[in-house]
């Protein structure tokens, strides 16, 4: 680690593990024609079914402009649909379609792939742990942005 970072080691760690996290998930998801981030609006449709955009990006802790790309490169792609609420014309609600259904399992796949990856050589009582710490740092990094806000 470089001197510079000694007093940010977690920090630092994290930010390694994220940078190649993502960096696996982009090369496994591009064989579906996806980009890191987009199984996550799949996977929220697919399991409850269309759904408010603004709910997608209270859902998965996004925000408006990112999720509103990210639907559009979706739907460009013929993965979802974007359709105005029935019930209020100001809403927008986003469906998966037929072609982003037959793309699930691979999806689900990759997914498993990918924790298999992250999770290689670990016991189950490690694996159990890791998640439970990285639980715990994600609720003070919550708690510190909302103070920040």
């Amino acid at each position: 680690m470089p001197d510079s970072v000694s007093a940010g080691a977690l920090n630092h760690a994290i930010l390694r593990v994220a940078r190649l996290h993502r960096m696996l998930a982009g090369q496994l998801l591009r064989k579906v024609g996806l980009h890191p981030g987009q199984e996550l609006v799949m996977m929220q449709l697919w399991d409850h079914g269309p759904q408010r955009q603004t709910d997608l990006v209270r859902l998965l802790g996004s925000d408006a402009a990112t999720m509103t790309r990210t639907i559009q490169r979706l739907e460009n792609a013929g993965f979802v649909r974007r359709h105005p609420s029935p019930t209020d014309k100001r809403v927008t609600i986003v469906e998966p379609t037929a072609a982003s259904n037959a793309l699930r399992n691979d999806v689900e796949q990759i997914w498993m792939d990918l924790e298999t990856s992250a999770a290689e050589g670990m016991t189950p009582a490690r694996l159990a742990e890791a998640v439970v710490v990285l639980g715990r740092i994600e609720e003070s990094l919550a708690r510190a942005t909302s103070q920040e806000a």
